[in-house]
């Protein structure tokens, strides 16, 4: 099976080889199923909630390891996109559109809309300069939901209904809407695998790797570069649906760029350019959030040592270490 979860240039670090990083991931898909069993026996149906958001932030950082992982394409922007999906159902829903798939469609159109039009712009540019770049789109798109005041401004609107699927109301419950958010992140984990496995993946880990290189031997990155940058645009925009049902509520916070860069975290914390290690990251980053914040009230302090101390000595984040621990050195 060819490797299609490959590390960033120079990082030298163990990682899960391709088999072990679909295994990995199927491991993971099955326990997301079947903790709403282990939620209902242990009688928190709460915790039905976190693992939705959970889900929902790893569909997000899946599409930004696209980018970030396999086009070393740093953007401090990504959370516009989920916004961009969010806003989507909540303006819809305004005008009486409550449909899902209407909603997830105009929130992919948009998002990829938004996302080719200033990845157009900001990919003429690199280093430092394509993140300051981003930074200001994505701040751009937060400015300008604070100023439609018609859809509740700084202050956010309030969604009195979950979206429904042709008039049923499927996701009304946290159950439906949870499988909703898993079928979601499945298929974009296997629809990002087949890309980064496809000729298109390849060009883009080798403009990574060696641009000059990649040149040389005929291949232009920025049409290629683009491409991603849109397919990320769009997932992340898909996700943002989701988050607008879970949370029933949407806000222009959503499209900081604190939440962009807690994004990049996750990314980084469970291995870039391992869209495994994206999932596991969301993962990790979520849980040890609720589980510092429900036990003392300066919990930031705590979370940023220990994320600085992951990082630091756990070469390729959460997957170069369950690389190293079950397969050895292999590379």
């Amino acid at each position: 099976m060819k490797d299609t979860d490959t590390a960033p240039a120079g990082a030298r670090t163990p990682r899960l080889a391709g088999r072990g990083a679909l295994i990995g991931a199927l491991v993971l898909f099955a326990i997301f199923a079947v903790l709403p069993f282990a939620a209902h026996a242990a009688g928190d149906p709460f915790f039905i909630v976190t693992a939705t958001r959970i889900i929902v932030f790893a569909i997000a950082a899946l599409s930004l390891d696209l980018i970030l992982g396999y086009g070393a394409i740093v953007s401090f922007g990504h959370a516009a996109f989920m916004g961009i999906g969010a806003y989507s159902v909540a303006i819809l829903a305004t005008h009486g559109i409550g449909d899902v798939l209407v909603q997830a469609l105009v929130a992919v159109l948009a998002s990829a809309l938004f996302a080719l039009v200033t990845g157009a712009i900001s990919l003429r540019t690199k280093g430092v300069y394509f993140i300051m770049i981003t930074l200001a789109f994505g701040q751009m798109a937060y400015f300008f939901m604070v100023s439609l005041s018609a859809y509740g401004g700084d202050d956010g609107l309030t969604l009195y209904d979950r979206s429904t699927l042709f008039g049923a109301p499927l996701l009304d419950g946290d159950i439906g809407l949870y499988y909703a958010a898993l079928a979601v992140l499945v298929g974009a984990f296997f629809l990002l695998r087949a890309v980064v496995a496809s000729r298109f993946g390849r060009v883009l880990r080798g403009t990574r790797d060696n641009r000059v290189r990649m040149q040389a031997i005929g291949f232009s990155p920025y049409p290629y570069q683009l491409t991603a940058y849109v397919l990320a645009g769009a997932i992340a925009g898909l996700a943002g649906v989701l988050l607008a049902n879970q949370t029933e509520f949407v806000s222009p916070a959503y499209m900081t760029w604190q939440r962009s860069g807690e994004l990049i975290v996750m990314v980084v914390l469970g291995g870039m350019g391992t869209l495994t290690g994206a999932i596991a990251g969301a993962v990790g980053f979520l849980m040890l959030e609720e589980i510092l914040s429900s036990l003392w009230v300066h919990w930031h302090i705590v979370f940023g040592a220990l994320l600085v101390l992951i990082v630091l000595y756990t070469r390729g984040g959460l997957a170069g270490l369950a690389g190293r621990v079950f397969g050895g050195r292999r590379r």
